[in-house]
């Protein structure tokens, strides 16, 4: 009962001279490792099994800081990159196109050239700026008027063949009525006999309706139709139209007889004006 119940002064005593027995202990490893470094393997195993693994996990939060940083930042540089990229290939693409558009642009240019030393008439080149095409109206607006002399009447063609004539004038563009309008003739000729008829439009870009052509008449598909020149208004001997049809009919005094334009008259964006008439050349 004596030692369960020691005063707290016996205690502290103890707690003292352990204190003091600890501290010459330490005190002296101290000494004799400064000396004799009679510890530092065990120093080594310490610093390898338990200091390195403390010190590994205390710096875990900050190593995933500085991975999820970098990444993060990786992440930025690649997305940014993407996003250059594509924009890169966008622009790239846009260039080709308008290159290409370029090329093919002066294709039809080359061809219109080619096109105006068939024609032995002083030529002016148009735009394409409006089509209107439907049934009942077969029109285009280009962009040359009367300040450019262009007049009532004037021929129109493309590289191909006749698109028409200007019906309508104003001082920077001009109304252009089709060969393919209902309301539009001219006359024609067989390109391998010289026979002649009249096509007319039938508000079909891709047929006209050749007239009066008898069922006995020289005329097979394939043929090539021309403009006469009668008239004065179309340069002569520029291509019209291709036979597509020939079907004869006994009980009719005409056969029926179709023909495919020449001239691109849904697809044309340039236009030769024609000075034909000499007295209209400016």
């Amino acid at each position: 009962m004596g030692n369960a119940m020691q005063s707290p002064f016996h205690q502290n005593i103890g707690l003292s001279i352990r204190l003091v027995v600890l501290s010459a202990l330490c005190i002296t490893l101290m000494t004799i490792d400064h000396r004799n470094e009679a510890f530092r393997g065990l120093r080594s195993t310490v610093s390898s099994y338990l200091i390195y693994p403390l010190q590994f996990i205390v710096t875990i939060p900050s190593n995933i800081t500085q991975w999820a940083g970098e990444n993060l930042a990786t992440r930025t540089n690649l997305l940014n990159e993407n996003t250059e990229l594509r924009e890169t290939n966008l622009r790239l693409l846009a260039d080709q196109q308008r290159l290409a558009n370029l090329q093919k642009e002066n294709e039809r240019l080359r061809e219109l050239l080619g096109a105006s030393s068939q024609l032995e008439a002083d030529i002016l080149i148009a735009e394409v700026l409006e089509v209107d095409q439907d049934y009942y109206t077969q029109q285009i607006l280009i962009n040359k008027g009367s300040n450019h002399k262009v007049y009532l009447g004037q021929a129109v063609v493309d590289a191909m063949g006749i698109l028409g004539q200007v019906i309508q004038l104003n001082k920077q563009s001009a109304v252009v009525l089709l060969i393919s309008d209902p309301g539009h003739a001219i006359p024609i000729q067989i390109n391998r006999n010289g026979i002649r008829t009249i096509a007319q439009g039938k508000g079909d870009p891709n047929e006209l309706d050749l007239l009066h052509i008898p069922n006995n008449t020289d005329i097979k598909v394939g043929d090539l139709m021309t403009s006469s020149g009668l008239g004065a208004r179309f340069p002569p001997n520029y291509p019209v139209a291709t036979v597509t049809e020939v079907k004869i009919r006994p009980s009719e005094p005409f056969a029926l007889v179709k023909a495919k334009p020449a001239a691109a008259l849904d697809r044309s964006r340039e236009v030769l004006l024609v000075w034909y008439s000499r007295e209209s050349t400016p």
